[in-house]
């Protein structure tokens, strides 16, 4: 029998850093399953917003989230009312005073859960199982991934026996613990029953003591100058454009 063990959570204290930054002796228990709440109650809360990971940090009696998104302006709302709405939600989850920050997701190809939820997502809408991981595979090789690997288990296609079935692209060293490697699990509830939807991610191998930076795919500042500098189409660099004839404006013909 095969073993699988969780990548990230393998990797933790090796490249990998704890979601929960927090340190507790007679109340540890408590504050586990109150993160665990608080996590759902986000998950379920803010769905259409793509939440990739939820940082948990305590100090004191201060609880602060760090939400990373691929909409943030979802989760914003018009002028900040929707980070009110969170924290007036999650009274009902926690009695500690929240603080949020929100986290842009720079790419959301290389986030494991995400791709795994896109594709939860289209088969529940009904299409093909096979286009829509070969679609998530090649869109994640493009943005710079060294590997891909997207497992999908379940009645595939509505067939009476449910199996499994692998797709995968370039490497996925899931032994070797300096391989930085995302993972993300997800189901599609389908009119045929639940598919169940595996991830895996390789973005490359960190030199030894190396940690993963938590923010490696988060959108800054600087990349939002670089985007609205980039996205300028068409004229000359200098800004200035050839001189065009009006549409309307015709030379006449000379009959010499």
């Amino acid at each position: 029998m095969g073993q699988k063990v969780n990548p990230h959570g393998m990797r933790v204290g090796v490249i990998n850093d704890w979601d929960s930054n927090w340190y507790a002796e007679k109340e540890y228990a408590a504050q586990l399953v109150e993160d665990a709440k608080v996590r759902r109650f986000l998950k379920k809360h803010l769905a259409v917003a793509g939440i990739s990971k939820v940082g948990i940090k305590r100090i004191g009696s201060r609880m602060k989230l760090a939400i990373y998104t691929a909409k943030p302006g979802m989760v914003i709302g018009r002028g900040g009312t929707g980070i009110e709405d969170i924290k007036k939600a999650l009274k009902n989850v926690t009695d500690k005073e929240v603080d949020i920050d929100i986290l842009e997701i720079k790419s959301v190809d290389m986030s494991a859960i995400l791709v795994a939820e896109n594709i939860a997502s289209q088969l529940e809408r009904r299409i093909g199982f096979r286009r829509a991981v070969k679609q998530a595979v090649g869109r994640t090789m493009r943005m710079g991934a060294k590997g891909i690997k997207v497992t999908v288990s379940g009645r595939l296609g509505g067939a009476e026996i449910a199996r499994s079935e692998s797709y995968r692209e370039g490497s996925i060293p899931l032994q070797t613990l300096r391989a930085n490697i995302d993972y993300g699990v997800t189901a599609a509830h389908t009119t045929y029953g639940a598919i169940g939807i595996k991830v895996w991610i390789y973005k490359g191998e960190l030199a030894p003591g190396q940690m993963v930076d938590e923010n490696e795919n988060v959108r800054t500042g600087k990349d939002r100058a670089n985007r609205r500098d980039g996205g300028k189409k068409g004229g000359r660099r200098d800004g200035r454009r050839g001189d065009r004839r009006p549409r309307g404006e015709r030379t006449e013909r000379s009959d010499s």
